[in-house]
């Protein structure tokens, strides 16, 4: 669920969509934090104390032993926490995406411009307490744009920004190869981080484990891959998102039959929930929770190895999209909280068009093509990650393919698992698996580029790369990148997204509502996101 931009390059298999096992704890902010590997400590903390010293306690719905480098990570849980950790020169809303000034003063009056000057806000620090000064963000930026460090922000930055200069100790210069104006929201994914702790020898490796050290309105108190993270407010924040919370905890529960009973009944363990089955709704509603959802890209999608026949036929794989009851896997699995894909992107972008090809339920289409094709006797096994309502939609899947003939085994897995295999560059037939690039940003641009492009992750796992047909998209991708005029711009995002849904490599089955939960008698100001994870920098007690 996880994501990237323009010619994301090959990252190391930890610093990417990260399901690699459990890394090890980290120690954060200070020496005490040491005792972290011993285990959790406070996984039960939930809402002792009173007033303002109440803990938050939180259940997320995704792991916490992702890569927690911000130049590096599409994890969920360690993206949401960051966002309260670390501050970028702009952040944004976590619903509109508008970008507000966070560690910068104001934001540039020009968006339009080849040139933007930020200065920092007075007074900020990290939470080991030394300022935040310009040499942090040159730090921050240059690592981004080295073309010998592989990072997943490079493809939200490299394709339009040249580069970042010191004008003082408070004052930084953003030189952009063309005017783009996206570039200002895209600014909340560089996470400005302290220089003197993150150029130390071996430091990068340490944010990946788990250590956190920002400027933003809480700092992190521990962390326990697999199990739990804290977070405390930080006293030091001059920032416009005070905390409200004096502590927090977020414990990490995958699995949906006790993160839904985390919160539940009288005795709940926790406040908040994102990823709640679409099943325990009406059960939480019924409990006195407030449930509400978003609409966004999430999606369950389907990636084609075109290096093992038959999937390097375009047929092939159209034929196998044309033939799922996609009408069906909404109706049951998602509970009528989702719509067949009638595009890559969601029908709530503003850069959305229905595509030409649109793979609505047609099985006799689907037999005609594997029949044009030459395929006869096809067995294949999906290998899906084992997110709850990935598994709920596997069996529409098989059914549909079973019934044109191909004899369909279902192999869900850890993400860890599913995703080494990728890294490794091990022989797949087809993935299932979520994803959302909205954790991102709304624009269709950083949205296409995450998935296709000449040189980013998703498509060396696909081995696509290198056809033809590809090497004209990523033409015109880049061609859409530099075009100043929106209308123009938007036109031809439309046009190259009609050749992504026509060669179905990697193309999105149906989009999801994602539902989050939380107990309006305790939290107040919370608004439930398209995207996994949570923001609590507006919220407070109730």
């Amino acid at each position: 669920m996880r994501g990237e931009t323009p010619d994301v390059p090959a990252l190391h298999r930890r610093s990417f969509l990260k399901y690699t096992g459990a890394l090890g704890a980290a120690a954060a902010v200070s020496a005490s934090l040491s005792a972290c590997s011993s285990g959790p400590e406070s996984t039960n903390d939930t809402g002792t104390g009173s007033g303002r010293d109440r803990t938050l306690t939180a259940v997320i719905g995704y792991g916490n032993d992702g890569s927690w480098d911000p130049t590096q990570t599409a994890s969920a849980f360690c993206m949401a926490a960051n966002n309260h950790v670390y501050e970028g020169l702009l952040d944004t809303d976590p619903i509109s995406r508008e970008p507000y000034a966070a560690l910068a003063t104001e934001v540039p009056k020009d968006p339009d411009g080849t040139s933007w000057t930020f200065t920092l806000r007075a007074g900020a620090t990290f939470h080991d307490g030394k300022p935040v000064t310009a040499d942090d963000v040159v730090f921050v930026f240059r690592r981004i744009l080295d073309p010998d460090t592989q990072t997943l922000a490079k493809g939200f930055f490299a394709s339009w920004l040249k580069e970042v200069r010191k004008i003082d100790a408070r004052t930084v210069e953003l030189v952009l190869k063309f005017p783009f104006p996206d570039g200002l929201s895209r600014l909340t994914l560089a996470k400005i981080m302290p220089k003197h702790v993150f150029s130390r020898p071996g430091a990068w490796d340490d944010a990946i484990k788990g250590k956190a050290i920002g400027s933003g309105p809480y700092r992190q108190t521990a962390h326990h891959p697999k199990s739990n993270t804290t977070f405390e407010a930080f006293d030091g924040y001059n920032g416009p998102r005070k905390p409200a919370f004096r502590k927090m905890n977020w414990l990490t529960i995958v699995d949906a039959a006790p993160r839904v009973a985390k919160i539940s009944g009288s005795s709940a363990g926790a406040q908040i929930a994102d990823n709640i089955p679409y099943a325990n709704i009406g059960q939480l509603e019924s409990g006195g929770m407030t449930v509400a959802g978003g609409a966004g890209m999430n999606n369950l999608f389907l990636m084609f190895n075109t290096g093992h026949k038959p999937f390097d036929d375009v047929r092939v794989r159209q034929a196998l999209h044309y033939a799922i009851d996609t009408e069906k896997m909404v109706e049951v699995a998602l509970k009528g909280h989702g719509r067949p894909s009638s595009s890559f992107l969601d029908e709530a972008n503003p850069s959305y068009r229905r595509a030409k090809t649109v793979y609505d339920h047609d099985p006799d289409r689907a037999k005609a093509l594997l029949k044009e094709a030459g395929v006869k006797g096809l067995s294949i096994e999906i290998l899906a990650v084992n997110v709850s309502w990935i598994v709920d939609c596997l069996p529409t899947v098989k059914a549909s393919w079973d019934a044109i003939g191909v004899r369909t085994t279902l192999s869900p897995q850890e993400t860890t698992a599913v995703f080494t295999k990728m890294d490794q560059k091990q022989d797949y037939q087809v993935v299932a698996a979520a994803s959302n690039p909205n954790q991102f940003g709304l624009d269709a641009d950083l949205i296409m580029h995450y998935n296709y492009g000449p040189g980013n992750l998703w498509m060396q796992y696909t081995r696509w790369a290198a056809d033809p047909v590809a090497k004209q998209l990523f033409r015109d991708m880049d061609r859409a990148t530099r075009e100043p005029d929106p209308a123009k711009k938007k036109a031809i995002v439309q046009d190259y997204i009609d050749v992504v849904a026509e060669q179905a490599v990697l193309y999105p089955v149906v989009h999801n509502e994602l539902m989050t939960a939380w107990n309006p008698a305790r939290l107040s100001g919370i608004r439930a996101q398209p995207y996994p994870g949570i923001n609590l920098l507006q919220a407070k007690w109730a």
